[in-house]
């Protein structure tokens, strides 16, 4: 059974024959080099897509208008298909993200080359099972990233405590960033491992700050 008609002035409105008709949802995206636009409509089509919302990429631009339209045309029961998992996420964590708030929503996905469908059982395992080893890939990298850290504070009590230093090379400069960008180290932890005061560190995302 199909939704309800919505109500006069909605921000999305929907004709009765797109509320009785329509199911899937189609979504299309390539970039400026890409020319596979009308092989993704064709395969939509194909499937059964009667409205396909598309995209192009423009080098940095990370805006998806297209995408953020198919997402609000959407209703419960409709069904967003994407001609390969690559289109949809920036990232396997945005994917997860997006695929997640369509199953709340009651809204199915189904990328046609990896023949991954959430409206049916072994779609459901197959989109858990990603979702369980992104969620593993994350532990393991909290864990390394704190491993790194007790080993870095252990070696610089090694001999007694050096005077401390300035980010004076690259690859200091590097560490620094990765683990400032890293939310789950604090500013001493940082300090400790670098074996820099916080006016150094501050004094570096200051300037960095200044010259983006």
């Amino acid at each position: 059974m199909r939704p309800t008609l919505p109500t006069p002035g909605a921000k999305e409105t929907r004709t009765a024959c797109h509320l009785l008709t329509l199911t899937y949802v189609g979504y299309a995206r390539v970039s400026t080099q890409d020319q596979t636009l009308d092989l993704q409509k064709d395969a939509l089509k194909k499937i059964g897509c009667t409205k396909i919302f598309t995209d192009t990429a423009s080098g940095a631009q990370a805006e998806r208008k297209g995408l953020e339209e198919a997402l609000a045309f959407l209703r419960e029961g409709d069904t967003l298909v994407l001609w390969r998992l690559d289109r949809l996420g920036r990232s396997l964590k945005h994917l997860l993200e997006t695929i997640t708030t369509l199953n709340k929503r009651k809204i199915g996905f189904k990328s046609l080359t990896e023949s991954i469908d959430t409206t049916t059982s072994n779609g459901r395992l197959i989109f858990n099972i990603f979702a369980s080893l992104a969620e593993f890939e994350r532990d393991l990298i909290r864990e390394r990233t704190k491993a790194g850290l007790a080993a870095a504070r252990a070696r610089g009590r090694v001999g007694g405590r050096p005077k401390a230093q300035t980010l004076n090379t690259p690859k200091k400069v590097a560490l620094a960033q990765s683990l400032y960008d890293n939310k789950d180290n604090t500013i001493d932890e940082i300090c400790k491992t670098l074996n820099i005061s916080r006016a150094t560190l501050y004094r570096y995302i200051q300037a960095k700050q200044t010259h983006v």
